[in-house]
């Protein structure tokens, strides 16, 4: 009986298919599921071998491992460049989010309020 070996619900497409493409050299044998329309599904690949999982789940933590340590690297590079993205760069780009958010939250606040103040 298959096995489940990676769960691939907000797991990014290059991440997954990278996952695919370790699996298939090491010579795993697969099968994926889809989350569905309704998305009731379980998005995932499974192993089809349970005696295999050990070895599976090892590659698979390996990558996650070396991906881990790329994406951080990259991130310390655009730190050091300067192009890191931050509150103030990303309030500077979408200031309409910015207002949405804070008329949000002043909504909210507001209907808090209200019964507490005697003005509803």
């Amino acid at each position: 009986m298959a096995v489940l070996l990676f769960k691939l619900r907000g797991v990014p497409e290059d991440e997954a298919d990278e996952v695919r493409e370790r699996l298939a050299t090491q010579g795993f044998e697969t099968y994926e599921t889809q989350e569905g329309f309704w998305r009731l599904g379980e998005p995932a690949i499974w192993l089809r071998d349970p005696e295999q999982f050990a070895a599976a789940r090892r590659v698979i933590e390996a990558y996650q491992a070396e991906r881990a340590e790329l994406l951080h690297r990259e991130r310390e590079a655009r730190r050091a460049r300067g192009e890191a993205d931050t509150l103030g760069r990303r309030l500077i780009h979408q200031p309409l989010r910015l207002l949405l958010l804070l008329a949000g939250a002043g909504a909210i606040l507001a209907l808090s309020l209200l019964p507490f103040l005697g003005l509803g």
